[in-house]
């Protein structure tokens, strides 16, 4: 049996590496904008773009050209993108109009070929190469971070980062089981 488990932890970012995750940042929110634009239709929810593929296909190699992400930072954004816009047909087909998703938070989502999880420290892919983050370790206990980052019985998924001048924090997804 599968046990999913989400447990926020705050990274130490060295100071050096701040503009280059906030160049990261921006990178990944213009992809996201630039697949939300592409994907949503303001005139009928059926012309609204779902279909990861679909929005891929149409945009990678054009946001890959046009910024200095890795393939997989891309991959996701327009991920995020389409995810949304799948969310905003489900309200508009309810009869509850929305607008295009906008993006404009830093924050980005990183999975196993974009970051290296370990149980101290992730390393991350930004626009200037992969950088290193240790893991500021909570003073109370026990913490999720004690009970599932640090068990071996659980492996990391996936990460979203959320990015600002104060100490970063990263939302790491956790699966328990094989």
């Amino acid at each position: 049996m599968e046990v999913r488990r989400t447990a926020p932890v705050k990274l130490v970012v060295p100071d050096e590496y701040h503009d280059d995750l906030h160049e990261t940042a921006d990178q990944f929110l213009y992809c996201a904008n630039e697949a939300s634009d592409y994907c949503w239709d303001n005139t009928d929810y059926e012309d609204c773009v779902t279909s990861n593929v679909k929005a891929r296909d149409a945009l990678y190699n054009r946001l890959r050209e046009e910024t200095d992400l890795t393939a997989n930072l891309v991959q996701e954004a327009i991920r995020r993108a389409v995810h949304a816009v799948d969310s905003g047909v489900d309200r508009w087909k309810k009869g509850k109009r929305t607008n295009k998703p906008e993006f404009t938070s830093w924050s980005m989502v990183y999975d196993k070929r974009s970051a290296t999880f370990y149980r101290n420290k992730i390393s991350l892919s930004t626009v200037n190469g992969r950088i290193e983050c240790d893991f500021e370790l909570p003073a109370d206990s026990p913490t999720p971070y004690e009970e599932y980052v640090l068990a071996d019985d659980y492996e990391f998924r996936t990460s979203t980062l959320q990015y600002d001048q104060a100490p970063t924090s990263s939302t790491s997804t956790l699966k328990h089981g094989r």
